[in-house]
């Protein structure tokens, strides 16, 4: 998921539903600066794992729903990675998230997904997002499919 993230770039980099910080760990191994990821996490006990472990990052304990309250209203958004099991959340819920998404990415910018559903194909197609990559992680365990979408309005 990382490495679907450009480096490229002054605007924010966020990571939704970081966890113990995997992905988190990989995405500063990977050259994104500490000053432009920002970590939003819904576990109180994960927040306070990943701001031990990340003590630099900016972490912020609040629910991907209202991802466009957390954020900064005048920040630029390069990137959403997003590690949020999305098909299995309720419909409403899954599409409230998305539609955040769409709010906040600055234009051609990026959204990183990841699902365990092996098909190429997206649970629903979400507006002014075009998909620009998929592709199956098989050293996943279990193997997982990476989504990449592109932020085109």
């Amino acid at each position: 998921m990382a490495t679907c993230v450009p480096r490229s770039g002054d605007g924010l980099v966020i990571e939704l539903g970081a966890g113990t910080g995997c992905v988190t760990k990989a995405l500063l191994e990977g050259g994104i600066r500490a000053d432009r990821l920002v970590v939003v996490e819904r576990s109180s006990n994960f927040v306070r794992h990943l701001r031990r472990s990340f003590p630099s990052l900016n972490i912020l304990h609040g629910d991907a729903q209202h991802l466009a309250e957390l954020v900064p209203p005048a920040a630029k958004v390069d990137a959403i990675v997003s590690s949020l099991p999305l098909r299995s959340l309720p419909q409403a819920d899954a599409r409230q998230i998305v539609s955040q998404w769409q709010q906040l990415l600055r234009r051609g910018g990026h959204a990183v997904q990841f699902s365990y559903d092996l098909r190429n194909r997206l649970h629903h197609e979400p507006s002014g997002l075009k998909l620009r990559d998929s592709q199956v992680v098989w050293a996943n365990v279990p193997p997982a499919r990476v989504f990449v979408l592109e932020a085109c309005s």
